[in-house]
C-alpha cells in the first residue's frame, strides 16, 4: 500500500485522544457504554470504566457527551424511539386490528433483534432517575397502544374474548421481552424465523391442528 493510500493513525479532535489507536465516533462510544451498562449496571459503570474499555481518556468521551447521563439518555432514546416508530408505520395504521397487531408485534421483534443491547438496557431500567422514568413512561404508552389493538381485535372477533386484554398484552410482551435473555444474533435462528415463531405462538398457540 502506498503512503498516500495508507490509513491515518493520527489522533484527531473527536477521536480517542491517543496516537496509534483508532478514533471513536459517538455511535461507537454509545455501543461500548451500553455493553458496559448491561454487564455491570449503569450505577456501577463510571466514565473511567468506559475510557478504559475504549482505550482512551475520559476527556475524549466528554468531547461527544456531557456525561454518563447523556449516554443513558441516548441509549434509551434509541430503544424506545425505534419501538415508537413501528406504531407510525403504514402497517400499524391500516387493515384489520388483528393485521395491525401482527404488524406491530413483528416490528417489536425486529427492533429487539436489531438493537438488542439497547432494548436490553431499556428493559432493565427501574426508574431511578428522570431519564429512566421518562423512558418507562414512553414504554408504558407503547404497551397501552398494544392493549388497545388487542381490544379492537377482540371486538372484531379475531381474538378470543375470555382472556383480559391487559393480561394478553403482558403475556405477549413477556414472551417477546424474554428474547433478550437468550437470543444470539448470528446464530442458527434468523430474525425472520424468530418473528414467524413468535407470531405463530401468539396467534395460533402450540396445539397441533
Amino acid at each position: 500500500m502506498s503512503e498516500s493510500n495508507a490509513p491515518s493513525r493520527t489522533a484527531h479532535k473527536g477521536g480517542n485522544g491517543r496516537a496509534q489507536r483508532d478514533a471513536y465516533d459517538l455511535p461507537r462510544v454509545l455501543e461500548i457504554a451500553v455493553t458496559a451498562f448491561n454487564e455491570h449496571g449503569y450505577d456501577a459503570t463510571s466514565m473511567g470504566n468506559l475510557a478504559d474499555r475504549l482505550g482512551t481518556s475520559k476527556s475524549a468521551i466528554y468531547y461527544h457527551v456531557a456525561g454518563k447521563e447523556d449516554l443513558l439518555r441516548l441509549a434509551l432514546e434509541r430503544a424506545i424511539g425505534e419501538l415508537e416508530k413501528v406504531l407510525d408505520e403504514p402497517g400499524a395504521k391500516s387493515g384489520s386490528a388483528a393485521e395491525r397487531l401482527r404488524f406491530v408485534l413483528s416490528g417489536a421483534v425486529r427492533v429487539l433483534v436489531d438493537d438488542l443491547p439497547f432494548v436490553t438496557l431499556l428493559l432493565r431500567v427501574r426508574g431511578n432517575s428522570d431519564i429512566e422514568r421518562s423512558a418507562l413512561e414512553r414504554r408504558r404508552r407503547f404497551d397501552h397502544a398494544i392493549s388497545r389493538l388487542v381490544d379492537e381485535a377482540r371486538d372484531e372477533g379475531s381474538l378470543r374474548a375470555d382472556v383480559d386484554a391487559a393480561v394478553t398484552t403482558r403475556l405477549l410482551f413477556g414472551m417477546i421481552n424474554s428474547i433478550v435473555e437468550w437470543y444470539k444474533p448470528g446464530g442458527s435462528i434468523t430474525r425472520e424465523q424468530l418473528t414467524e415463531d413468535v407470531l405463530t405462538v401468539a396467534f395460533d398457540g402450540l396445539t397441533k391442528r
